[in-house]
């Protein structure tokens, strides 16, 4: 059941990131949803998913649902660690720091480098 499930979440996650480059409803999604990539810590490899987000003043705050059901956000706690955005068509390199706060929720928060 777990790998029908993962397949599924990986098709709707191409699906979402497809859309993302389309012209119009690219714009449109592009207001709440970004690609990110960046690289495991245990793995080395690289991944890219799509993620909700908002802007909270200079940073981008990625509000991570279910967090004990995924790994990912894991790359960037302690100091954090560089993340890649695909922003308004371009990458954009930052640097991101995961937190738990005392409900339980995760946030992950990213400062897009100033060169961007």
């Amino acid at each position: 059941m777990k790998t029908v499930l993962r397949r599924v979440v990986r098709a709707m996650n191409a699906g979402v990131a497809g859309m993302l480059d389309a012209p119009v409803l690219g714009r449109l999604l592009g207001r709440g949803f970004v690609v990110i990539t960046y690289v495991g810590r245990r793995s080395g490899r690289t991944f890219s998913t799509p993620v909700n987000y908002w802007r909270k003043a200079d940073e981008l705050v990625i509000g991570v649902a279910l967090p004990d059901r995924k790994t990912w956000w894991r790359n960037f706690l302690g100091e954090g660690g560089p993340i890649t955005l695909h922003l308004n068509g371009a990458d954009r390199p930052g640097h991101a720091v995961a937190r738990r706060d005392e409900r339980g929720r995760v946030f992950v928060t990213v400062r897009l480098d100033d060169a961007s």
